[in-house]
């Protein structure tokens, strides 16, 4: 795939770059500040964007609102955003736009490069991929808020795991329960969020964007 990364430290920048070409994928661009990001995804359309959060020129939430720009401008562009911190706020508003073609990691993640360019490989596609660490803290929010009141503690538990961009075989894996288990516990999540039959081909975005945007510091 075609990525471009955008990241300030020089030597992270390099190793990204390095990751990714190692696995076969090509750096469109390498950039350190949230301008020159806009630039290249506009000059090189890049499946997916590599971004951290916190870039010049401020330093605090430069390359959030260059990701949100990116997928206002160019909604074939997948990003994924990464970070030091858990920064639920930001993740919310990013996922402010729907949950398709967003992924966001804490930093440590990048050295396990199957779990990184697994993420890649999600985002890049249109799916989500959310660190387990922002999902717990997220789910933990909306527990507090009505619209996921009727969910079970089972319930909350797969949906955090869909979040993470698990499939239904993954969540079952996890969870030491069968498909059809899982399946029968995500029938039941739509069904009290009252997502119908008729956002089948996009239901599992909608639960996930349901739930984080239920943060009530978002």
């Amino acid at each position: 795939m075609r990525v471009v990364i955008a990241e300030d430290a020089a030597v992270m920048r390099e190793l990204l770059a390095q990751m990714l070409t190692m696995r076969g994928h090509h750096v469109a661009a390498v950039v350190g500040d949230a301008d020159a990001l806009r630039a290249a995804v506009a000059e090189h359309r890049p499946d997916v964007a590599v971004v951290d959060i916190r870039m010049p020129p401020t330093g605090t939430d430069d390359g959030l609102r260059a990701a949100v720009d990116i997928r206002r401008e160019h909604p074939g562009t997948g990003v994924l955003l990464f970070s030091q911190y858990i920064e639920t706020a930001y993740a919310t508003r990013l996922l402010a736009q729907g949950a398709q073609g967003v992924g966001y990691l804490l930093k440590e993640r990048v050295a396990n490069l199957a779990e990184f360019t697994g993420a890649l490989d999600r985002v890049a596609a249109g799916g989500t991929a959310l660190d387990p660490d922002v999902v717990t803290q997220l789910a933990a929010a909306s527990r507090r808020t009505e619209d996921l009141h009727a969910l079970t503690d089972r319930e909350r538990g797969v949906l955090a795991l869909m979040a993470e961009g698990r499939s239904n075989a993954a969540i079952a894996q996890h969870l030491y329960i069968s498909a059809g288990t899982v399946e029968k516990h995500i029938a039941a999540i739509f069904a009290k969020l009252g997502l119908t039959a008729s956002h089948d081909h996009n239901r599992r975005v909608l639960a996930v964007v349901r739930a984080l945007n239920s943060d009530p510091d978002g």
